[in-house]
């Protein structure tokens, strides 16, 4: 499964020019891990660094106009950063398997002057020759103001192909890989682009969980949760041995609860039944709190056999008890660390999730004293792994200001 080694982020909110991970040019960085947590105070910029990763995919899947027109965007002024002219960029910089040498994709949104509307500026799609270790990569797909090239069918030892292709893009406003993508002349642009598709992000609403959708199985867990019991009815149709199985799990690790159902109403709709000690009768997720369905389906997510590439996931403690935050965060180091296992990146304010990871997971934003946001990774700062060897947890490093940054 394709991991990302990092991302660049430049002039997107308060993210002026942030860099997690590695990419072509800042090659010093090491890879990110398979599970990483990125903490720091209100305002330094998490929710930015998170939505930057939505705001690609909804680029590919919409464009990049209604990309920076959604409600909790406003537009593309108030997504660049303050005081500033240069386009919106982004450098994903990821391996397709392991061992497979590094792909860039790069993407920079600009301003039209004439029509005051957000178009794709730049986009392009490199990798190292075969033996390169140093110097540029060789683009195979490169667009500049809806003009450019790509290299067509398989490459060659010489990586430029069997066939360029130029390319003239009809909207100026939709990505070049959202058409290349579909074509089958272009596998390398396939891939990135079934990879992009792939992302998930979870803005769970326990409210939402609790509804009583009509019943119909679905193949995966939706952002908001609210298709809580259609994701079990398929889990349950198509792995339903392993299903029983995972269903007795999650119950020995949510406090409180023995078993755990679903059953289909007399008006054929789905219902969630959680069995608590001491009560003969179940109830049903209406009844259930915040936290427990939480609990639930972030466990639930941890088990699907066709993970996301990528999971993002904003603040899961919200709503949790933080004694199950360290449980938690243990369960989705271990589903990242799996072979083929996704990716998760999580933004937290919780001193017991971080407890549970190591100084190479955690990074730390922070304004400077511009207003814009730095970022750097735990392990990198003076004596934190000498600290951390020695037993102290790293959420406790944090909490009593070891790391020097990430507090109010």
């Amino acid at each position: 499964m394709a991991r990302i080694e990092g991302i660049r982020i430049q002039n997107y909110r308060s993210l002026k020019d942030v860099t997690v991970g590695r990419t072509f040019e800042k090659q010093q960085g090491e890879a990110l891990q398979p599970l990483i947590a990125v903490i720091g105070p209100n305002g330094s910029g998490k929710s930015a660094l998170m939505d930057a990763f939505g705001f690609i995919g909804d680029c590919l899947a919409s464009g990049v106009e209604e990309a920076c027109e959604k409600s909790h965007r406003g537009g593309f002024e108030r997504l660049r950063t303050k005081g500033q002219s240069e386009p919106i960029r982004f450098e994903i910089y990821y391996r397709e398997e392991s061992k497979a040498r590094p792909i860039s994709y790069s993407l920079e949104i600009d301003l039209d002057k004439t029509t005051g509307r957000p178009y794709v500026y730049r986009e392009r799609l490199r990798q190292r020759r075969k033996g390169q270790s140093r110097g540029q990569p060789f683009s195979f797909l490169e667009v500049t103001k809806s003009r450019g090239y790509a290299w067509a069918e398989e490459a060659t030892e010489k990586e430029e192909g069997s066939k360029k292709i130029d390319v003239k893009l009809k909207d100026p406003r939709r990505l070049g890989i959202t058409t290349l993508g579909n074509l089958a002349e272009h596998p390398r642009i396939v891939l990135f682009r079934q990879f992009l598709e792939g992302w998930y992000l979870s803005y769970f609403f326990p409210e939402l969980a609790r509804g009583m959708p009509v019943a119909g199985a679905q193949k995966h867990l939706n952002r908001t949760g609210e298709n809580l019991a259609n994701y079990v009815q398929f889990m349950e149709r198509q792995h339903k041995k392993r299903f029983d199985e995972v269903l007795q799990i999650i119950s020995k690790k949510i406090p409180g609860i023995q078993k755990i159902s679903s059953k289909r109403s007399d008006d054929g709709r789905l219902l969630l039944q959680f069995n608590e000690r001491g009560y003969v009768d179940p109830f049903y997720a209406l009844d259930m709190s915040d936290g427990t369905l939480k609990m639930f389906a972030y466990l639930l997510l941890l088990e699907d056999p066709d993970p996301a590439p990528l999971i993002g996931i904003e603040e899961p403690e919200n709503g949790l008890h933080h004694q199950l935050l360290e449980t938690l965060a243990k369960e989705m180091k271990l589903y990242a660390g799996k072979p083929g296992g996704p990716q998760i990146i999580l933004t937290t304010h919780s001193p017991y999730l971080v407890d549970a990871l190591k100084p190479e997971d955690v990074w730390i934003l922070e304004k400077d004293k511009n207003g814009f946001s730095s970022v750097e990774r735990s392990a990198d700062i003076p004596s934190i792994k000498e600290l951390y060897s020695e037993g102290i947890p790293l959420g406790s490093l944090w909490y009593s200001n070891h790391f020097g940054r990430g507090n109010p």
